[in-house]
């Protein structure tokens, strides 16, 4: 089979372009002749809320191949995309689609590939609904919405939300397969090193793009909680600000929290991802809502245990009790957690409960999925 990936790719950063060349490398392995067709202008930059969309270090992957083509605010190169997909002639096409935005300009693309051709146009559909709703949220998906053959989706959550939006049938859910692409791990006291903290600390890290949805206020209320401190647990905040940081920094003067709370207010570059999740004791992701979550499959990859809260697809990931914590999103029940987590020595067994779930994502697993439903799709 022949496929054309269409998202992110190096040299864009961030989950969507590391999921797309991880998802690209694993296809040609499994003997599908695969590419990615990436943006040459993925946001106007007055759109983009982070200090850069680029990578600031590495280098283009060398066994795979990425054509920078799509501008998503130019009519005009939307046609142009269309007819080299067509002249290329695959089988499949793949959007990766996370926000409206896109809608425009992949919903064009794809109804002109369509047109006149047998190539099956498939979404993977991060979200359906955004996290943070915009004007236009609706029309500009369901204007993409239309443009697809079939769907996938990685989480239930994703997988109802389509129905807002249509009653096609060609639609499966399969688990978010692991990145594999951050490095080899590390031991605990090299990554400890590395990032300077203290061997014997009780790390809890926060990881990834600082947004209102991801709820990092909840965790930092927790970790006011006297308990918390009486333990010594530290939160090392390893992202970069897509809101003002003021109000995160406020909650640490409030509580004083500033020897407990670690921020590296920066935008993680992949050769040092690693180092984090190697250095923690646990993996806290305290999202007020969440469709599914790159960072859990990153914990699940250095077999991190992990706190979440019970909302959207992360309970489906995360078994309570085995592989970490699916809790409530609230500061005392978040406490009681990581307390909990602590005292009574859970990291082990924890520990032991993610080498067992991690069975289930595998890349194999995701790419069977999807050729099933490109084999339904008529």
């Amino acid at each position: 089979m022949k496929v054309f990936i269409i998202g992110p790719a190096f040299p864009l950063r961030g989950g969507p372009a590391q999921f797309n060349e991880n998802l690209c490398k694993a296809m040609i392995k499994e003997g599908h002749d695969t590419q990615i067709i990436s943006y040459s202008l993925q946001y106007p930059n007055f759109l983009f809320p982070g200090s850069t969309q680029f990578e600031t270090s590495g280098v283009a992957p060398t066994d795979i191949k990425i054509h920078t083509k799509i501008n998503t605010v130019n009519p005009f190169n939307w046609f142009a995309v269309a007819r080299f997909i067509k002249k290329e002639k695959p089988d499949a096409i793949i959007f990766r689609f996370w926000l409206p935005f896109f809608g425009p300009s992949l919903g064009t693309i794809g109804r002109l590939v369509k047109r006149g051709t047998n190539i099956k146009v498939f979404a993977l559909t991060d979200n359906v609904l955004p996290h943070e709703k915009r004007f236009g949220d609706k029309p500009f998906t369901k204007y993409f919405i239309k443009s697809c053959h079939g769907f996938i989706t990685m989480s239930q959550k994703v997988f109802t939300d389509l129905a807002v939006f249509t009653d096609n049938t060609n639609k499966i859910c399969t688990p978010h397969p692991m990145y594999e692409s951050y490095g080899e791990p590390v031991s605990r006291s090299e990554a400890r090193k590395k990032l300077g903290l203290a061997e014997n600390d009780k790390v809890v890290l926060f990881f990834g793009l600082i947004r209102k949805y991801k709820g990092l206020d909840f965790l930092l209320e927790a970790m006011a909680d006297e308990r918390v401190k009486k333990a010594g647990i530290k939160l090392l905040v390893a992202g970069e600000y897509y809101e003002d940081q003021q109000f995160y920094l406020d909650i640490v003067e409030k509580h004083k929290l500033q020897d407990s709370v670690i921020f590296h207010s920066h935008f993680i570059p992949n050769e040092d991802v690693r180092y984090y999740f190697c250095a923690c004791n646990i993996v806290g992701q305290t999202y007020r809502n969440a469709t599914n979550s790159g960072v859990t499959m990153v914990g699940y990859y250095y077999e991190k245990p992990m706190l979440v809260t019970n909302v959207g697809g992360l309970a489906e990931i995360v078994p309570h009790g085995k592989a970490g914590y699916v809790i409530e999103p609230e500061p005392k029940i978040i406490a009681d957690s990581m307390v909990d987590y602590f005292e009574n020595n859970k990291e082990e067994a924890f520990t032991e409960g993610v080498k067992q779930e991690k069975k289930k994502y595998e890349w194999n697993t995701f790419i069977d999925a999807f050729v099933g439903l490109y084999n339904k799709v008529k």
